[in-house]
Parts: C-alpha cells; sequence; structure tokens
C-alpha cells in the first residue's frame, strides 16, 4: 500500500462536537496519527448527540461515529497538574495540536500555543472558535445556528412565505472545519521549507462568509442589495426549480444556447423569439412570468423524462432527491463516497470517506471511530508509563 500523505504526522486533538473533529477527521483519513484528548467523565460530547438513546449511553452516539473514524484516543483531566504535566510531555513529539474552545482557555490552563512552543517550537496550533481569537466579539458564545444569523447567511435563504431560513445542516461548523484542515495543511507545508511552526486562528465567521462571495460582490461593488430567490438562481433564467408531473426538477439554462435547447426539448418555440424572454437579462427580470408557461409543459411528463431530454441536449438538469436517495444514487456509490467500517458494540455502520481521490496516495478509512480512552495503554505506555502508574492515575481521575 502507498505511503499516506500525511503519514508521520502526529495531531493532538482536543476538539469536541463538530467543527474540530470534523478538521481532525479529514488529516486521519490522510493518513495523520490523531490521537483524541477527552475528558475522563464522558469524553467529547458528540459521544451523546445522537438520534439513538442506547449509543449515546455507551458513548459512541451517531454524531460521534459520523466523524471520528482513524483516530486514537487517550483520556486525560488537562486541569490538573499532572494532566497538564502529561500533555506537554505529549506535544514535545507532537506535529500539531487543534482545539476548538473559547479563546483564552487554554491560556489560562497553561496550555497556550506560547507556552507550547518552548517545548515545541516545530508545533503548529490551530485554534478554532466562533468569532476567532480577537475581537469585540471574541469571547462570546458561538453554536452553528448563530453564525448562520450572523454571517448574512440566513437572510440570503428562503423566498418571501419563509424567511430568514437556516440551512437543513450545519454548514458554518462544517465549513469551518475544512477551513482549518485547509491551513493545518498549509502550515505543514511552510514548515517543511522553513521549520517554523505557527499558531492559526479559525473562526467560523469569517469561514462561511467568503462562500457568498458572489452575492457580497453584487453589494460591495455592484451596490445592490440581495434579492430572495427562493430556489432561483440570481444569475440566468430559467435557473432554478420547476414543477414536473410527479415532484419538481432543477434546470440551470446558464448559457443562451441552454435556453434555447430548452425551448425546443419542450416545444415551445415561440418563447425563443418573445421580447420578453430573447435577451438574458430581459428574460431574468420577466422570470416570473416564464416560470408557469414552462410548468405547463412541464407538468405534462415526469421528472425522469425530462432530466433524460435536457441532459441530452447539453442542458443541466437533475432530480431533487431525498437525503436516503441521495446517497443510493449510482454516481454516489461509484465514487465510494461512503465507507463502511465495523463498530464493536454497533455493528458495521457506513461514513463518509476522503471526498478528494488522490492518485498515488488515496485517503481509507481504516479505523471505526474509538472508544472513550481506548488507547491509554498505547499512548501513554509509549510515554513510559507502566500500568500500575497508568491504574493510579486513573484512580486520581487524571486519565
Amino acid at each position: 500500500m502507498s505511503q499516506k500523505i500525511l503519514e508521520g504526522i502526529r495531531v493532538l486533538d482536543l476538539t469536541n462536537v463538530l467543527s474540530g473533529p470534523f478538521t481532525t477527521l479529514h488529516l486521519a483519513l490522510l493518513g495523520a496519527e490523531v490521537v483524541k484528548v477527552e475528558n475522563p467523565k464522558d469524553g467529547d460530547l458528540a459521544r451523546k448527540l445522537g438520534i439513538l438513546p442506547d449509543l449515546n449511553q455507551k458513548l459512541m452516539g451517531t454524531s460521534f461515529l459520523a466523524q471520528n473514524c482513524n483516530k486514537l484516543s487517550i483520556t486525560l483531566n488537562t486541569k490538573s497538574a499532572e494532566g497538564k504535566a502529561l500533555f506537554r510531555r505529549l506535544v514535545k513529539d507532537a506535529d500539531v495540536v487543534v482545539e476548538n474552545f473559547r479563546p483564552g482557555v487554554m491560556d489560562r490552563l497553561g496550555l497556550g500555543y506560547k507556552s507550547l512552543a518552548e517545548i515545541n517550537p516545530r508545533l503548529i496550533y490551530c485554534a478554532i472558535s466562533g468569532f476567532g481569537q480577537t475581537g469585540p466579539d471574541a469571547l462570546k458564545p458561538a453554536y452553528d445556528q448563530i453564525i448562520q444569523g450572523l454571517s448574512g447567511e440566513m437572510a440570503l435563504n428562503g423566498d418571501q412565505r419563509l424567511h430568514p431560513l437556516r440551512a437543513g445542516f450545519p454548514v458554518c461548523d462544517t465549513v469551518g472545519g475544512l477551513n482549518a484542515a485547509f491551513a493545518v495543511m498549509a502550515a505543514l507545508f511552510h514548515r517543511e521549507r522553513t521549520g517554523e511552526g505557527q499558531f492559526i486562528d479559525v473562526a467560523l465567521l469569517d469561514s462561511i462568509m467568503p462562500l457568498m462571495g458572489w452575492m457580497a460582490a453584487n453589494l460591495l461593488i455592484g451596490g445592490e442589495q440581495p434579492a430572495l430567490m427562493g430556489n432561483d438562481n440570481f444569475t440566468a433564467a430559467p435557473s432554478g426549480t420547476f414543477r414536473t408531473q410527479d415532484g419538481h426538477i432543477n434546470i440551470a439554462a446558464n448559457k443562451q444556447e441552454q435556453w434555447e435547447s430548452v425551448c425546443d426539448v419542450l416545444e415551445l418555440p415561440s418563447l425563443k423569439v418573445d421580447p420578453r424572454f430573447q435577451e438574458r437579462d430581459t428574460r431574468k427580470n420577466n422570470r416570473k412570468v416564464l416560470t408557469p408557461l414552462l410548468e405547463a409543459r412541464l407538468t405534462q411528463n415526469t421528472t425522469g423524462f425530462w432530466v433524460e431530454a435536457l441532459n441530452a441536449k447539453n442542458v443541466p438538469s437533475g432530480e431533487i432527491l431525498e437525503l436516503e436517495a441521495a446517497l443510493r444514487q449510482p454516481q454516489v456509490q461509484h465514487r465510494q463516497v461512503l465507507r463502511k467500517v465495523q463498530v464493536e458494540g454497533v455493528g458495521e455502520v457506513e461514513v463518509f470517506g476522503l471526498t478528494a481521490q488522490f492518485e498515488k496516495t488515496p485517503g481509507t478509512v481504516d479505523t471505526p471511530p474509538p472508544t472513550l480512552g481506548e488507547h491509554n495503554q498505547l499512548i501513554f505506555g509509549a510515554l513510559g508509563l507502566s500500568e500500575s502508574e497508568q491504574a493510579e492515575l486513573k484512580l486520581k481521575g487524571v486519565i
């Protein structure tokens, strides 16, 4: 088997719930040794967050299973003097530390970046928080929905009937996690060239806002406030969601030739020469008139029929799938987006693998999410702690 990109890189993962674990999942899938450092009582809060109560009680909730494959787990009370000392020993040989506490927490523990960099100058330290380490809102609590609201993302969603509207999944947490993983990889590359470690400050609010770049550009450069478009695409028409005989279809006729092909496929040639629809910007301004004309024809046949007919004419179109159907569609199965892993006490579960497909250094799901403290003996034993010393520390609540 080929060497993995991050083979030999050790990551100490102090993160909880979503943004941080999503970061370290990607590092783990790329081959890094990710050691989850969890509190001895109940570990990562995600262990108790899930739809199945029995798994929550086992501290293996579905939320935890979703993003902790390929990781090791140790328990460590970093508030205790002995716990701090053990963590510093782990840092000496670590490459990366990732945490998503509120700003200042690690400094108060005496485990902030400056303190750890004295032990290991090559250390890359990534701090993920809602608002970043500095600024007027830095110390405010933040969850995904709070960031969705403050970023403007919720204000862009929906239409006049349903507004504001939250995205149906924790988009800010996950995008923040991807941003942090990208930043860690960049810092590792910089260290390869210079030998220098560094501190990385990732804010969920910062991370999500550039994703609205086109909308922001229209406002900042064009002076145009965003309009509530619902399922319509502001860049073109017809481009959005339309009713069919048995449901709905997405059509994205973003080019003039695609618009003309829509008219051909729907057998509506008169629309091509209608002055309300001939030119792109005029067509966009008249989309409310255009949509019913298209739907009158689209509702005469099924979504599947129209998808095949439109795609055959190079007009991007697709079904709107429920989540289960989306996960089971042939293309997703072909790309092996989901991987199966056997979890002791749970059974076989499906999780997401690395979706970037590397030709020479593929990312793989190798081991299931760890039970709490599963690797204490492995990691602490490697530090030179005997079984009796570990047992004593466990009695004290240190591990």
